[in-house]
């Protein structure tokens, strides 16, 4: 509880202040001392009311382009109201503060934009970035979302405009798993952009050169990591939509300098261990013996397939031999050893001749899906290449002929990139299949007056929690075993009822409980692996509650004060 005398601004200054400010729920008392007589309307409201109010509000809005530029406003007016708005209704507005209405955010940013929001770091501010983070004025972060705006979403390179992805995950942080919003800092590492469109742009707002490469690049992420763990030495750090081969070179050069992840490759590996996990709860069978063929080796299949590889490990410690596989494909085909030149990271998945011989593959040559479900009689089926239609009928077929309930995940966003339509997934698997995708679909109706829920694979399943968790434990680093108990955490918030409807993960209006246990379940981790700065279960139940803030308005005076005025 504040008094007016704890430094509290008055009347339009208090109003103007987003942290602080309540809208016509000020109370009279308040009113009177606070100098706000006249000043808002005669009735006083409740959040609840105001809820009901914006939502009305947003309804009326024609687009969701237009739905997205209202909420940014209520949160630049009224903070408190905006996140219980978004905890209250976060099923029908996550789509509109995250993907898809945030990418069409980001491509408009320029000319949608009305008040910046968080902070902006150039190649001309390399010699003072610790200032810059000072000047966000926020002494107590404890997360930090960072994207250098190269790969945003499914759209490529958006310079200035990719700050909306950070802004947009901090906001489901904050809903999601209650991170209070003073402990987020979303960053835009706005290194210039290779977008035509935006350098002619005379209104562009962000820096118009060319993308930094190279060695100053380098120098440049360098700098901004220096300058993090100067300023803020505890914070985690999440690398967001940065480009496939910075992607993974960033995550592996700085994860054991600072407590780090890339949920784009660590978190989206999670979803889909946690998809395969329930999936095996409703049909039985051992993750270690599951055969798993990703179409798509970018820094997603790749994360994907290193997460589903130490899943199988794990496994294998308590179920004796591996029966299981990962195959990766890309666009030129099945990986395997000698097709020529492949990175590091398609490398360390590439099939050996001995893996070649026993899935009875042939001379060197190029192998498509077909023919890799054919040889491999994969379980699960995993896309992530964003080409629509890649999953076609005859892969779908070849694999449900030979696995009675195939796991068939088209990830790709937006919808118009999905690998396959769920519908037909279902129809040519003669509705066996368990399908999870990238992008909401509706239910589909099966033959008998059945109904089949398509659980979306969604990365606000496991990041807000992750975080959550590490900030917790007060973690030095974010290991794979976090992200395997991340995702066992999250098969288990499945109920068996939705899971008899076929879906893989939970409605998304139970987040925050996911949320919950998935904190609870990275902290324990972290502890056991000695990275952690907290010690008893009881410690880490405790902390994780009150990490999580509850958008409420506090009471700015004393309990049984008159009014004043």
């Amino acid at each position: 509880m504040q008094s007016p005398q704890a430094g509290l601004p008055r009347g339009r200054n208090l109003l103007s202040q987003s942290q602080l400010n309540k809208d016509v729920a000020f109370t009279d008392q308040e009113r009177g001392a606070l100098g706000l007589r006249g000043l808002l309307p005669w009735r006083v409201a409740s959040i609840d009311e105001q809820v009901h109010l914006e939502l009305e509000h947003l309804r009326r809005k024609p687009d969701d382009l237009e739905r997205y530029i209202g909420l940014e406003a209520l949160r630049d007016r009224n903070e408190a109201l905006f996140y219980r708005l978004l905890v209250d209704h976060l099923e029908e507005l996550a789509p509109i503060v995250y993907t898809p209405t945030v990418g069409r955010a980001c491509g408009e940013f320029s000319h949608v934009v009305r008040r910046p929001y968080g902070l902006w770091v150039t190649p001309e501010d390399i010699g003072r970035i610790p200032e810059l983070l000072r000047n966000s004025e926020r002494p107590d972060v404890r997360l930090i979302v960072v994207t250098d705006n190269e790969r945003i979403l499914g759209l490529g390179d958006q310079g200035a405009g990719g700050m909306g992805i950070p802004i947009g995950k901090l906001a489901l942080y904050t809903a999601g798993a209650g991170l209070h919003p003073d402990w987020g800092l979303p960053v835009s590492l706005d290194c210039g952009t290779d977008n035509e469109q935006l350098l002619n742009d005379p209104l562009y707002l962000g820096y118009p050169k060319p993308r930094l490469r190279g060695a100053d690049y380098d120098a440049y992420i360098e700098a901004f990591v220096e300058a993090v763990t100067e300023v803020y030495p505890h914070a985690v750090l999440q690398w967001e939509d940065f480009k496939q081969h910075n992607a993974i070179r960033l995550l592996d050069r700085y994860r054991y300098r600072l407590a780090s992840f890339n949920d784009d490759i660590q978190g989206t590996a999670a979803v889909v261990v946690a998809g395969i996990r329930s999936a095996l709860r409703a049909t039985g069978g051992r993750f270690s013996d599951q055969r798993v063929v990703v179409l798509g080796a970018g820094a997603a299949g790749i994360g994907i397939a290193r997460l589903v590889r130490a899943a199988i490990q794990a496994d294998v410690g308590t179920s004796g031999q591996a029966q299981g596989a990962v195959v990766l494909l890309d666009s030129q085909g099945l990986i395997y050893q000698g097709r020529g030149p492949l990175s590091p990271e398609k490398a360390a998945f590439a099939l050996t001749g001995e893996e070649m011989q026993r899935f009875g593959f042939g001379a060197e040559g190029y192998y498509g899906l077909e023919e890799v479900v054919r040889r491999v009689s994969p379980t699960v089926l995993v896309g992530t290449c964003a080409q629509a239609n890649a999953f076609s009928e005859e892969a779908v077929r070849e694999m449900a002929a030979r696995t009675e309930a195939p796991v068939v995940m088209p990830l790709s966003n937006p919808t118009a990139n999905s690998e396959a339509v769920p519908a037909d997934v279902l129809a040519w698997s003669e509705g066996r299949a368990l399908v999870a995708t990238g992008s909401p679909f509706a239910p589909v109706a099966l033959p008998g007056g059945r109904q089949r829920v398509i659980g979306q694979a969604n990365n606000v399943f496991v990041f807000p929690g992750i975080g959550l968790g590490t900030v917790v434990a007060r973690a030095r680093q974010v290991t794979d075993e976090m992200f395997l108990v991340a995702a066992s955490a999250l098969a288990e918030s499945v109920s068996p009822e939705r899971l008899a409807t076929g879906a893989l993960y939970p409605p998304l209006a139970e987040l925050r409980a996911t949320s919950r246990r998935i904190a609870v379940a990275v902290a324990r981790q972290a502890r056991d692996q000695g990275v952690a700065r907290i010690r008893s279960d009881e410690e880490i139940e405790a902390c994780t509650d009150a990490a999580m803030w509850e958008p409420a308005y506090a009471s700015y005076v004393p309990a049984g004060c008159p009014p004043a005025g």
